[in-house]
């Protein structure tokens, strides 16, 4: 299997590699194997990529996404960002209407799918247990999140999936050197700030079940989070 199964540009130079071959939390990896040697019934006879799952997306794009972590039955599966799990299915749908993906689904790595003039990455590249990774995890993965920022010279716009996200995000820009506002911003469905260099990050709850189903997050809500990712890069565009 490759290193990365990611259909658009080519990843940043090394930076895949050493993302898939990490193996600095043996929690994390321990959980990623277990998972796939013994995947729920719906998946069994599947082959699990059962290793961090790389950034998905163009090289240097415009829009960043950023998640928490891949779902063990999602991309610690399929190996691509947001795939192969309902998270995946309303994410895909939302980037596709507003013009960042070719299409808005997202079933598997062989469907064809590209990012246009976006990114998907996350604050943690394994399954953790619970969806909750390890404060001693986060900071492991951080430098990873960090080089993403610093080789994203066309950035503009970053929406944060979770409150995980979007304080990991914003720690990862002051390690990458940035200013970021003080007091920092706090995390809200739809809040936004600016930092340094005009880029905008916006909040936006993540498209988990837990969310979703719930009705704490509806389409309509998470939509908006990308229409007016892409009403600021109009304005981009035109300034």
């Amino acid at each position: 299997m490759p290193a990365t199964r990611d259909a658009a540009a080519p990843l940043p130079a090394g930076l895949a590699d050493r993302v898939t071959a990490c193996r600095r939390c043996p929690r994390l990896v321990a959980h990623r194997e277990a998972v796939a040697a013994a995947p729920p019934r719906r998946f069994r006879g599947q082959a699990y990529w059962a290793r961090p799952v790389p950034s998905l997306g163009d090289r240097d794009p415009r829009l960043l996404i950023v998640g928490l972590a891949p779902a063990a039955n999602g991309a610690n599966r399929t190996g691509r960002m947001f795939t192969g799990d309902r998270s995946g299915e309303w994410l895909f749908e939302a980037l596709h209407r507003y013009g960042f993906s070719t299409g808005p689904h997202s079933p598997d790595p062989d469907d064809g799918l590209r990012l246009l003039d976006a990114r998907i990455t996350a604050v943690i590249h394994c399954a953790p247990p619970g969806n909750r990774p390890a404060v001693q995890e986060k900071s492991a993965c951080r430098p990873f999140l960090v080089e993403e920022i610093r080789r994203g010279t066309r950035l503009r716009v970053v929406v944060a999936l979770g409150g995980v996200a979007f304080q990991g995000f914003l720690r990862a820009w002051r390690e990458a050197g940035r200013t970021a506002p003080k007091p920092l911003p706090r995390f809200g469905h739809a809040a936004a700030c600016r930092l340094e260099g005009g880029v905008r990050l916006i909040a936006s709850y993540h498209p988990s079940q837990q969310n979703t189903f719930t009705g704490r997050l509806t389409r309509p809500a998470f939509h908006g989070v990308f229409r007016d990712a892409r009403r600021l890069l109009a304005g981009a565009e035109t300034s």
